[in-house]
């Protein structure tokens, strides 16, 4: 087992589960957990093959088809929980106890890549050549679909999410975004990487444990894609000037020294926060030890006052947009954008014909009336 220390006094220990699939454990600096980690003694399947992306020729995006999610676990008892600690009656994902704990899916819409970089994973077929490629328009085309798919396992713990872990866990999982998203970067026909976490049923959560996900895409999303037209089309400080502007008006919700969060202008969903740091940077790998520091109990904060607005928990989408690996890096700016469809204690936000088909929004609050609600109950949140 390879072991490496992190920033915050978090360990990282890489081994391999039985199937080939990298495992990498991230110990708290306070961890009560040995040096020795449990070998992965399971018998699985082979990996399947890599999936296979196909372009919509009307708007040039690439869907991949992947098969394999299919057999992926649907709410699980907890006992049969797939994230929890091996057990002798749960043959579970990972074989030991844990602090976080990062995978590599075993049911992946992206990637592997390339056998020689993954160990015994099949080999992709058909690769894309580059982003010039991938641009090109016609009917009929197909790629493998190259990068990868990991789980981010926030606690061993079988309930909960990002926001009901500690300061110092929040802290770990951080450390762990940003050694994931340099290492997911580095790989050949990586584009993108994207560290986001589903919570509650109502977004289609699968599993109850508290996890997040980073995929890694051969692609520039459409999403960051319309985001590099816009800042071509205005000016490369772009973020630099929402935040001002942002930080000028009446939907701050928290400020610290290196981070603000707030409801922007043209929030869409009922509930919608943006999260900036001060100064420009591309992604979790570039923050300072200060602004990571900074950024787990204000990111805890956030999360509970989304919580403390209802008597149950709330579902949400909490998306880390990063730069695209090669382009945009002096432009795009690190920003988490958390979107809720809970529109009311007992109503969700369904995305109906204009949205859905159209992408034409039609917001329900009013955006100002949203970031009230939610400085009341952040600033009433306690860690």
């Amino acid at each position: 087992m390879h072991t490496q220390p992190l920033g915050a006094g978090v360990l990282k220990r890489s081994t391999r589960l039985a199937d080939g699939r990298e495992l990498i454990y991230f110990d708290d600096p306070d961890t009560t957990l040995g040096r020795d980690r449990a070998v992965d003694a399971r018998t699985l399947d082979p990996r399947p093959a890599t999936a296979t992306m196909r372009q919509d020729v009307l708007t040039g995006d690439w869907v991949s088809v992947a098969a394999a999610r299919q057999n992926r676990a649907f709410l699980p008892p907890a006992e049969l929980d797939p994230l929890a600690p091996q057990t002798p009656t749960n043959p579970s994902e990972i074989p030991s106890q844990y602090d976080v704990a990062v995978f590599e899916n075993r049911s992946p819409s992206f990637g592997p890549a390339l056998a020689e970089a993954f160990g015994d994973a099949p080999a992709a077929s058909d690769p894309p050549r580059g982003l010039d490629d991938l641009a090109h328009l016609g009917l009929g085309r197909t790629r493998t679909s190259v990068g990868r798919c990991e789980v981010v396992c926030f606690s061993p713990e079988r309930a909960g999410s990002f926001g009901t872990q500690s300061v110092t866990r929040a802290r770990t999982v951080i450390e762990a975004w940003a050694d994931r998203t340099a290492a997911l970067s580095a790989l050949p026909g990586v584009a993108q990487v994207f560290p986001f976490e589903n919570r509650g049923e109502a977004i289609g959560v699968t599993l109850h444990h508290p996890h997040g996900q980073i995929y890694s895409y051969p692609y520039i999303t459409p999403r960051t894609t319309r985001l590099l037209d816009s800042i071509d089309r205005t000016s490369p400080d772009l973020f630099q000037r929402i935040l001002e502007f942002e930080q000028a008006g009446p939907r701050v919700l928290l400020r610290g020294e290196h981070w603000t969060a707030f409801v922007p202008f043209a929030a869409r969903w009922p509930i919608e926060v943006h999260l900036l740091p001060h100064r420009h940077v591309p992604d979790f790998a570039g923050l300072s030890e200060a602004e990571r520091d900074e950024l787990a109990p204000l990111y805890l904060r956030l999360l509970r006052g989304v919580d403390a607005l209802y008597d149950t928990p709330t579902p949400y989408i909490a998306a880390w947009h990063q730069a695209p690996v090669a382009v945009g890096r002096d432009t795009v700016r690190l920003n988490l954008q958390l979107t809720s469809p809970r529109r009311a204690a007992d109503k969700l936000k369904y995305l109906a014909g204009s949205e859905a088909a159209m992408g034409a929004w039609i917001g329900d609050v009013p955006p100002e009336t949203a970031a009230d609600r939610l400085r009341a109950a952040v600033e009433g949140v306690q860690l």
